[in-house]
């Protein structure tokens, strides 16, 4: 339901209000039009909840409907959670961002980069120009791998795809050991280049904190937020609200996703707890979170970060040399950079392709097309939730065209 994006009289930041009709209308016409099974979205604007909103199925095969206490996996929306659980360690003096990683996770002492490949598709490598510090965890500018997307094309990925090093009967501690020894696709600090690198900087809580990272981050984040309704390992009675996640074909067909695949990291009682995905939960409970970065790190009178802290990882961490070729798809989430583990919108929308948004938003989503953001300039907060797939940024950008008008100026 994408409108046309005018030409003229673009709405200025401050005549801004949300429009919680338009927003429902949205909702409906995505599952009336087989965009997807279900999907609920929450605003939270100057310091009062202005729209929620419900529409279609959490489960097709039951005809549960998607209701505002479904639980929805948050997958790569986990990794905001893992970075602030980080930064309060940093807080805390544990670790310097331009720490070599080595000095805390020994195993990436020894790390290579892939330099090419012999005749045999063995890889040829050699020890990178600089160590990775953690500032390049927290960006993704280690030059991890997170595995082929289909068939490996490369020795790190092939690499990557022997050592499993994120299979679910891992822990973070073996997860890291494997790691290691899948060589970088680039120098360290010279491409953005999304990976396991949240899983790493789980890792390093670990080791930092001397606890569980699951456990760390319940007693540091989740549990003063009060989301009392997410974590990463569920029950069985859970499932009765969870939200079946579905590949949404061509030809307009829901194909499930299969149980082992759909289950296996929350209801199986494995050792990986990742860094990067995981948490499951509740729009309400996600909004808890996000109201404490607008609020700069506090929520009521709970403080989590200092102020000072969240702007830090609300600012854009790139360096002008890591130029747009070097960005892989980043490019695509708008006209920004990234921070610690947000996306950070630096200006205003270039095109009428590009998705709404204001300048010094920040935000991040997941693979289920799941999608979050903090707009500090309107004080606002708004949750998406869906399980399609695959990613749909279409949705996201009609979303947004749902929530800002598809006239908004960006906020300058």
């Amino acid at each position: 339901m994408a409108a046309a994006i005018a030409t003229s009289s673009p709405l200025a930041a401050q005549d801004y209000e949300p429009d919680c009709e338009r927003i429902e209308a949205f909702l409906s016409e995505a599952v009336d039009d087989g965009r997807v099974a279900g999907a609920s979205a929450l605003v939270w604007k100057d310091g009062e909840e202005r729209c929620f909103d419900a529409a279609g199925l959490a489960d097709r095969e039951l005809g549960r409907p998607f209701e505002r206490d479904t639980l929805v996996q948050f997958f790569s929306m986990t990794k905001p959670v893992t970075g602030v659980a980080l930064m309060t360690l940093w807080e805390e003096g544990k670790f310097g961002l331009d720490d070599p990683l080595y000095w805390h996770l020994p195993e990436y002492e020894k790390v290579e980069v892939l330099r090419g490949e012999a005749d045999d598709g063995t890889a040829i490598t050699s020890p990178p120009r600089r160590p990775i510090t953690i500032r390049d965890i927290l960006r993704h500018t280690a030059g991890f791998t997170y595995g082929a997307d289909g068939s490996p094309t490369n020795a790190a990925d092939r690499a990557f795809e022997e050592l499993q090093p994120l299979d679910a009967d891992k822990t973070l501690a073996e997860f890291s050991q494997a790691m290691a020894k899948v060589p970088l696709l680039y120098e360290p600090g010279t491409h953005w280049n999304y990976s396991a690198g949240v899983d790493v900087q789980a890792r390093l809580v670990e080791v930092l904190s001397g606890k569980d990272f699951a456990d760390y981050v319940q007693e540091r984040v989740l549990g003063p937020l009060g989301m009392a309704d997410t974590r990463w390992a569920r029950s069985e009675e859970d499932l009765s609200r969870l939200a079946r996640i579905y590949t949404v074909e061509g030809d307009g067909s829901f194909t499930p996703l299969p149980r082992d695949l759909w289950l296996e990291a929350n209801f199986m009682d494995k050792p990986m707890t990742m860094g990067g995905s995981g948490l499951v939960g509740t729009v309400d409970d996600y909004l808890r979170f996000a109201r404490m970065l607008l609020g700069e790190g506090a929520l009521g009178d709970v403080r989590i970060l200092e102020p000072a802290t969240v702007r830090l990882m609300a600012s854009d961490h790139l360096d002008p040399a890591i130029t747009p070729d070097k960005r892989s798809w980043l490019v695509g989430k708008g006209n920004g950079g990234f921070g610690f583990d947000f996306f950070v919108r630096t200006g205003p929308p270039a095109n009428p392709e590009e998705n709404r948004g204001s300048v010094g938003e920040f935000f991040w989503d997941g693979w289920p097309s799941t999608l979050f953001w903090v707009d500090p300039r309107q004080d606002m907060v708004v949750i998406f939730a869906t399980q399609k797939l695959p990613f749909d940024n279409s949705l996201h950008h009609d979303f947004r065209d749902a929530v800002y008008g598809a006239d908004y100026d960006g906020g300058l």
